[in-house]
This record gives C-alpha cells, structure tokens and sequence, in this order.
C-alpha cells in the first residue's frame, strides 16, 4: 500500500541502500571493493521485499529489524574504513557513504514504529467485533 507513511520511510530506507551500492565502490574494506556495494545490496532487498509485505506486519517488523542490524553493520564497516584511510578521521574529503546508513536506520525505525501502531489499531478493532 504506497498510502501508509511507514511504506515511504521503507522507500526512503531502499533509496538510501541504492545510493550507497552505487558510492560505495570506492571503499576498499579488507582488500575488496564490493563488500560495501554487497551488503547495500542485501539491504536494499531487504527494504523492497518489506514494502511490498505490507499485508503481514509482523513480517514486516522482523524484516525491518533485520534490516537494521545490516545498516549498523554497514555504519561499523564504513567507520572501519574511513579510520584506515589516510589522513585519519578529520580529513575533509572522505565521501559521504556512512551517511547513508544512519539515514537509513532513521527511516527504519520510524517504519517500525508507524507498523506496531497499525498492529494496535487492527487488535484493537479486533477486540471490538
């Protein structure tokens, strides 16, 4: 349902993932350029089959969950690899990939929460028939 506000914080969440699989090329983590753009892409995946399983919410929260233990995971590489660059963590010029992440953590979470409220609503309509 594009209606619902959780499902556009899942598409922001899935437009972020994309954005980071396309910048995060250049982040060569344990001498691999695609461990970044791989894990991106499961998150993205993620976010997109959580959309559209919009009809079980419980699914949704588990996915959404998961989901955002792979953004931490994500924030923890990316963080790993900016320290390991030259120049340490001040240098100005590093990228904007782990900002992606932590965009995507946000939206998540106010999805997950905006899911629980329209689980309390359907129980407490429930209750009334």
């Amino acid at each position: 349902m594009i209606q619902r506000i959780q499902t556009v914080f899942l598409f922001i969440a899935a437009l972020s993932a994309a954005a980071l699989h396309f910048t995060g090329l250049d982040a060569e983590v344990f001498g691999s350029q695609y461990i970044v753009a791989a894990i991106s892409l499961v998150s993205f995946m993620v976010a997109i089959v959580s959309i559209f399983s919009y009809k079980q919410r419980q699914r949704q929260l588990m996915l959404n969950t998961f989901n955002l233990f792979i953004n931490v995971l994500l924030i923890g590489v990316l963080m790993y690899w900016l320290l390991n660059l030259s120049g340490g963590i001040s240098f100005p010029e590093k990228g904007i990939e782990p900002v992606f992440p932590v965009i995507a953590i946000f939206c998540l979470f106010m999805a997950n929460i905006y899911i629980r409220r329209d689980e309390r609503l359907v129980k407490s309509v429930d209750r009334l028939r």
